[in-house]
């Protein structure tokens, strides 16, 4: 008789566990399933970071969340990634704001030339410009975090040490860069990156404006032979990181925390990382031999002075959309006098 009372109690128990189990996995809610559209290809550092960016998430959502990467604008082209993401083709998307000209006219901002010497201070400050303005332009998808590269500084072929020796020199150039190359005396070769090695190594420019990194990135370093740091007249590039708004919409509070936590950290990290490869352009050029040419605080000064007109054409163009463009360009020029 108590032979049978325990098998019974074992056969009890053991259906109570098997039914406890066959329960919690029905239960189980299945993977918030995601994709990650970014235009850089799978060995660059930012590409990297994206990843990890993502692996992260996964790690802290406890698998809640897993994403998908799609590298070398391989999902949505750059140019159609912010559009993509917005209408769902891509679920996360990382792209430039220049390459959608016109339709960030308020946050044109992160691409004028303001004075910053890195990738961490205007990074930071794109981030602290969103909180504050939340510009309706970027309302239609969740923000996940905004970017700015190094200082795009000038590199030539032949010396430049004062403007008067830009005067008329042909400079590879795109978007807002043109305008700072045409504000600066020189002369505006439109033409995308991948088209400038030949260009500079057959004469067709005789400069480029570029962050230090494209040095090496792009072997650029290879056919100029000098860099100047005209950092008072060097714009950074403005880059974003957007989700699609139902998709965030559907996660819940908690793992939207968790999300953002992360992107806090992601803010710091990314703008290192675009001060690491910046300062492994440099090594790479100054190994090549070529020479890094400083202005004098006077000439850099110089350069500032006649870059100046573009700043007041922001804020004449955002001012007459409705936009406060005085008071963003203060912001910005406030926050980047105060964290040189």
């Amino acid at each position: 008789m108590k032979a049978m009372k325990r098998v019974s109690f074992v056969l009890c128990f053991f259906l109570l566990t098997f039914s406890f189990f066959i329960s919690y996995g029905f239960c189980q809610t299945k993977p918030i399933e995601l994709n990650y559209s970014i235009f850089y290809p799978a060995t660059h550092k930012m590409a990297v970071l994206a990843t990890e960016w993502s692996k992260e998430v996964e790690k802290r959502t406890n698998g809640g969340v897993k994403i998908t990467m799609f590298y070398g604008g391989t999902l949505t082209p750059a140019d159609k990634c912010y559009e993509g993401v917005v209408n769902g083709i891509a679920d996360i998307g990382w792209s430039v704001f220049g390459y959608s000209r016109g339709r960030f006219p308020l946050t044109e901002i992160a691409d004028m030339p303001l004075g910053a010497k890195n990738s961490p201070v205007p990074t930071r400050l794109a981030n602290e410009y969103y909180k504050k303005f939340r510009p309706k332009e970027l309302d239609d998808v969740k923000v996940i975090y905004l970017i700015c590269t190094g200082p795009s500084i000038l590199h030539t072929i032949k010396p430049v040490t004062k403007l008067e020796d830009l005067k008329g020199m042909k400079i590879r150039s795109g978007g807002l860069t043109a305008k700072v190359v045409a504000a600066l005396g020189a002369a505006p070769v439109a033409m995308p990156i991948g088209e400038a090695y030949d260009a500079l190594s057959k004469g067709v420019a005789e400069g480029t404006i570029l962050p230090m990194e494209a040095m090496e990135g792009w072997r650029l370093g290879e056919v100029v032979k000098y860099s100047i740091e005209n950092y008072g007249s060097a714009p950074p590039g403005g880059q974003y990181v957007v989700m699609n708004k139902d998709k965030w919409n559907a996660m819940s509070p908690d793992v939207q925390k968790i999300v953002e936590k992360i992107n806090e950290e992601w803010i710091e990290k990314t703008g290192r990382a675009f001060d690491e490869i910046d300062k492994s352009g440099r090594d790479y050029v100054q190994k090549l031999g070529n020479k890094i040419i400083p202005l004098s605080k006077e000439e850099d000064q110089r350069w500032t002075r006649a870059v100046r007109p573009i700043l007041d054409q922001y804020v004449k163009d955002v001012k007459a959309k409705g936009l406060p463009g005085d008071e963003v360009l203060r912001f910005w020029l406030d926050y980047i006098g105060k964290n040189r």
